[in-house]
This record gives C-alpha cells, sequence and structure tokens, in this order.
C-alpha cells in the first residue's frame, strides 16, 4: 500500500457516493450551504478531481451525503483497483 495515491482513494470514493445516491455537484453545494459551508459546484467538482479536500470538507461532504461509515476494507478494496490500474 505503499504506493498507493490516496488522492485517487479520495476521489473514487467521494465520487461512488455521489454516484449511489444520486447526488449531483450542484446538489452537493447547495446540501454544503445549508449548514454553512460556501463551495461552489465548479470548486467542488475541482477539489474531488484533484482528490485534494481538507480533512474538514471531507468531514462536511460525509455529513451532508449521510455517509454514516467508510469501511477499512472499502478503502482497501479502491487501493487494489488504483494498483492494478497503474
Amino acid at each position: 500500500m505503499d504506493s498507493v495515491n490516496w488522492r485517487l482513494v479520495v476521489q473514487r470514493l467521494i465520487k461512488s457516493e455521489m454516484s449511489l445516491k444520486g447526488i449531483r455537484y450542484q446538489e452537493l453545494s447547495d446540501k454544503l450551504l445549508e449548514i454553512g459551508v460556501s463551495q461552489t459546484a465548479d470548486n467542488l467538482r475541482n477539489k474531488v478531481n484533484k482528490g485534494i479536500l481538507g480533512a474538514d470538507l471531507l468531514l462536511q461532504i460525509m455529513l451532508v451525503m449521510d455517509i454514516k461509515k467508510i469501511e477499512r476494507e472499502r478503502l482497501k478494496e479502491i487501493a487494489k483497483s488504483l494498483q492494478k490500474e497503474g
């Protein structure tokens, strides 16, 4: 797991959760604004695509998307799939 690009893991994790819940970037932006976090849809798209979120924004996204937990095994699966691609 040394050579894992963790930014790509973050990217895939958030994108998969958004897909599972049917949430688009504009809706995510709106949900964040409801809790006082101002992020445009374009800004979120850029941050997610680059996998460069601060811990605070990641937690805020998890909160508004109602992500109850991130399982260790899921992170390992994403990381392994990225290693196979690389």
